[in-house]
């Protein structure tokens, strides 16, 4: 019996993207004729919608604002084998698509991320985009361990497990960062593969703020760690505490010992109230540690109660063949 035809759903979250919208659509019922192409419209007020539905997408809606509430309701709404997740601003090559699903379905990856490669004048990637995104990526590789070079990359490919068993809890554009740091934390099988990334069409502008948006994504990542490494985190929070305690309390600990006297009462006081925090703080990174470690066995649990059909299904026919850049990579 032949291999069954995987569902394809390509996800496409949009606010004011009607400049753009209609071309993401084309470029991907051209590179995925079995696809179903999905426009979630998050807010609009350009007509982005009517754009979407007058280019044969199935066109949905979702009123909080935000990618990351678009995400959220994508992946409780669509059921399908693989997600090809894009942004709207027609910025992501629809071509490599076939690539990326062929390279998830024979590396049995559940997320492909598509690594962006500027074409064109260079003007694409704004350098503090490019710079915040290098801050980022790395920081994250170094908490949580490094599987990918380009984080904060909106084209990416998914395994129908792998979308079931996200939680997606973030708004906004910080989305990126959660997807990434679920896969690692659950070591599940990552690839990546270089994918071309152009401007945007003339008129079209770019939703991000490279401070706000930076500030955002740099505090989910402080919460991410607090939530996923307490061990190490409130470990670090006692060494601090401790330290201070031991730099106030010892000079009071020698006066009592040369004059038996402990004239700064307050200082020994204080100092006795941090070595408490302190102790504290690591008896509540234990707790925490055993607390997450039942987390991540209950998200893996849930994870694998999906099975692997999607990684086992067959992928898209006439795929572009990988060049040594845009060969898949495990972590």
């Amino acid at each position: 019996m032949p291999p069954a035809t995987p569902r394809i759903a390509v996800l496409v979250p949009c606010h004011n993207e009607a400049l753009t919208v209609a071309e993401v659509v084309r470029g991907f019922r051209a590179a995925l004729p079995g696809a179903v192409i999905y426009v979630y419209d998050n807010n609009s007020t350009d007509g982005t919608a009517e754009v979407a539905r007058a280019a044969r997408a199935e066109v949905r809606f979702e009123s909080r604002p935000g990618k990351g509430s678009v995400v959220r309701r994508m992946f409780a709404d669509i059921e399908a084998d693989w997600y090809v997740m894009v942004d709207g601003d027609a910025t992501y090559d629809a071509s490599a698509a076939p690539l990326l699903i062929a390279a998830a379905a024979e590396g049995r990856f559940d997320m492909v991320n598509a690594a962006r490669e500027e074409t064109g004048h260079g003007g694409a990637y704004r350098p503090g985009h490019r710079f915040g995104n290098r801050v980022l990526t790395g920081l994250v590789g170094r908490v949580f361990g490094t599987q990918t070079r380009d984080m904060l990359s909106g084209y990416k490919v998914f395994s129908r497990r792998f979308v079931k068993s996200f939680p997606a809890m973030s708004a906004g554009f910080e989305i990126e960062t959660e997807l990434m740091i679920h896969a690692l934390e659950l070591r599940l099988p990552v690839g990546e593969i270089a994918a071309p990334y152009g401007e945007r069409p003339e008129g079209s502008t770019s939703k991000l703020s490279t401070w706000r948006d930076g500030f955002v994504i740099l505090r989910l990542i402080g919460v991410l760690v607090q939530r996923e490494r307490p061990f190490e985190f409130f470990s670090i929070l006692a060494g601090l505490l401790a330290v201070v305690a031991l730099g106030l309390g010892l000079p009071v600990v020698f006066e009592f010992i040369e004059t038996g006297l402990v004239p700064r009462l307050p200082t020994a006081v204080l100092a006795s109230a941090l070595i408490l925090s302190a102790l504290l703080s690591f008896a509540v990174g234990l707790i925490l540690q055993a607390i997450t470690h039942s987390r991540r066995e209950m998200k893996r649990l849930a994870y694998l109660a999906l099975g692997s059909g999607a990684l086992s299904a067959a992928a898209p026919s006439a795929k572009p063949e990988p060049t040594p850049s845009s060969a898949p990579s495990r972590g």
